[in-house]
């Protein structure tokens, strides 16, 4: 008896473990997700930014974002060039050039030999536009973006639409399995896109499109949001380093929009209406597409690059740019409220970042006895290609001297030593500018004496066959451009500083000045979604914001 007593106690203890082990395992409730995520890049955005006109921000637009979302006050790009391709591509991507293919706007590739625009795609034809400017896809870009692993994640459930200005803007962060990227046609002032995405609009962006909100908005000059002596974070308005707007003849408030009209539409992409508009038709997306409406987790990818065309020609101390950011404040602010009414606070996930910064203008700096100065790629490229004709009786071997590098074409050269020997004539006679702090050549890196985080961003943004053959790095201050405006694509904090907070969806308020980086996005909002990171994401997860 006591023998079956003691097997009978047993098997009902087993049996009761078994029960917790089920309770245990098996799940109480679905994954929780935000019905929309919301990505918005700030082209040309320094950190500097957000508290440089902090105390004239309303409260529901920046200041919402920093005090009401948690921001990462330190986050760095970790690669160079600094230009608008790379830093929408990392952003989506979590990777580096090395890894997801975009070293530019622009490069020579050599697989091809020839220059290559990075969304440029002759097999496309453009959706309500016949010229080059529909001719895009993503079909350059290596790897799969953290919109392209959301709609993987659900068998394509998930829609996907990408919104900018600028094609690069809207293609590269919408990935390769969009449901749509909208760009703008500054011959027409409308949204266009490309039959690798649809063969014809939407009603909708038609219905858009004909209320010519950009026209519209054209009739009224630009001036500032309040007093002009009221700037006090800028420079005086009439300087002779500013860039005026095409069309108008001096870079000085008001701006006489009203008195454009061949170039209206792209000097639109100048003033901070163009910001509106795209916020305009990204609202309009939202309600036409139902995103956020369905099962799945929809992501809406949004880039304003209208501070970018005002930052090249006003530069970082301009009364242009303090009235640009005090305009998209608000333009923010109506957003979020948007978001508000369509979805419910807390039930949208949005993050805020930049795709680079800018340096100050050079003659700027010079006014206030800070070193600077300017350069042109051009003068470079012929004066090394007549440094190789002197010396190799070899003509035209320069193929191009862009994104602060040199591009040999080897194949001119007899044998092996001579192209080394031309490589080495190149460094020698570039370190002999007075800008030019470094050169060398670029398969060569890991042999560079260069500081360890600077050596790590040149291998970052290298790729054999987009790169160029010889890298040269110049003094704080200095880039390749005129002598009105400014530009960015260098290493340096005034380019590669950027700001980066998340806000709603499982957000709790917050900050940190630990060193992040750029690569960090995707693979953080991977891991919120509870999804794969994308194909070549190197970054790493940004635990202070995943719960």
């Amino acid at each position: 008896m006591r023998i079956k007593y003691l097997l009978y106690i047993i098997i009902l203890s087993s049996f009761s473990q078994q029960i917790q082990a089920q309770k245990i395992t098996t799940p109480t409730s679905e994954i929780s997700r935000p019905k929309i995520v919301v990505g918005i890049v700030i082209d040309q955005m320094r950190w500097d930014y957000l508290y440089r006109y902090y105390n004239r921000y309303s409260s529901g637009g920046f200041k919402r974002l920093i005090n009401q979302g948690y921001s990462f006050e330190n986050t760095f790009i970790p690669f160079v060039p600094t230009y608008t391709a790379v830093g929408h591509t990392t952003i989506y991507t979590g990777g580096v050039p090395a890894t997801h293919g975009m070293v530019g706007n622009n490069w020579f590739d050599k697989s091809i030999k020839k220059n290559v625009y990075c969304t440029e795609d002759s097999t496309v034809q453009g959706v309500g536009n016949n010229d080059l400017a529909g001719k895009m896809s993503p079909k350059n870009l290596w790897a799969t973006t953290i919109t392209d692993e959301l709609r993987l994640s659900n068998n394509f459930e998930s829609k996907v639409i990408g919104v900018a200005l600028k094609d690069r803007g809207a293609i590269l962060p919408a990935g390769h399995s969009a449901n749509a990227a909208y760009w703008y046609d500054e011959k027409t002032g409308k949204w266009i896109t490309s039959n690798y995405y649809m063969e014809q609009l939407p009603q909708w962006v038609n219905t858009f499109n004909a209320k010519d909100e950009a026209g519209t908005m054209m009739k009224n000059d630009w001036n500032t949001l309040f007093p002009i002596n009221t700037y006090t974070q800028s420079t005086a308005d009439n300087k002779n380093y500013e860039q005026a707007l095409s069309g108008l003849t001096t870079p000085t408030f008001p701006h006489k929009l009203s008195t454009l009209n061949s170039v209206k539409y792209s000097t639109f992409k100048y003033t901070p209406y163009a910001a509106t508009f795209t916020f305009n038709f990204a609202k309009t997306a939202i309600d036409n597409e139902k995103l956020g409406a369905g099962k799945a987790t929809d992501f809406l990818a949004i880039s304003i690059s209208s501070t970018d065309y005002m930052g090249h020609s006003f530069g970082p101390n301009s009364i242009e740019a303090e009235d640009s950011y005090l305009r998209l404040d608000k333009d923010i602010a109506s957003f979020l409220n948007a978001l508000d009414t369509k979805f419910g606070k807390n039930n949208y996930l949005v993050f805020l970042s930049a795709d680079h910064g800018a340096a100050h203008i050079p003659g700027f700096l010079k006014e206030n006895k800070i070193p600077a100065g300017v350069f042109d790629d051009l003068t470079i490229k012929q004066q090394l290609n007549k440094l190789i004709e002197d010396s190799f009786n070899i003509k035209n071997s320069i193929l191009a001297v862009q994104n602060y590098q040199v591009y040999l074409n080897k194949k001119l050269f007899p044998n092996t030593n001579d192209v080394e020997a031309a490589q080495h004539l190149i460094v020698q006679s570039l370190k002999l500018y007075p800008f030019i702090t470094s050169v060398f050549e670029t398969s060569k890196i890991s042999n560079a004496t260069l500081t360890s985080s600077l050596k790590e961003m040149f291998i970052n943004g290298y790729t054999e066959t987009r790169s160029g053959d010889i890298q040269f790095i110049l003094k704080p201050g200095y880039f390749d451009g005129g002598l009105k405006g400014t530009t960015h694509g260098l290493w340096n904090p005034y380019d590669a500083h950027i700001p980066l907070i998340f806000y709603g969806w499982n957000i709790k308020p917050g900050k940190t000045n630990r060193e992040t980086y750029m690569t960090d996005i995707a693979p953080t909002l991977a891991a919120m979604l509870h999804i794969q990171m994308p194909s070549g994401s190197v970054g790493k997860v940004l635990t202070e914001v995943v719960r």
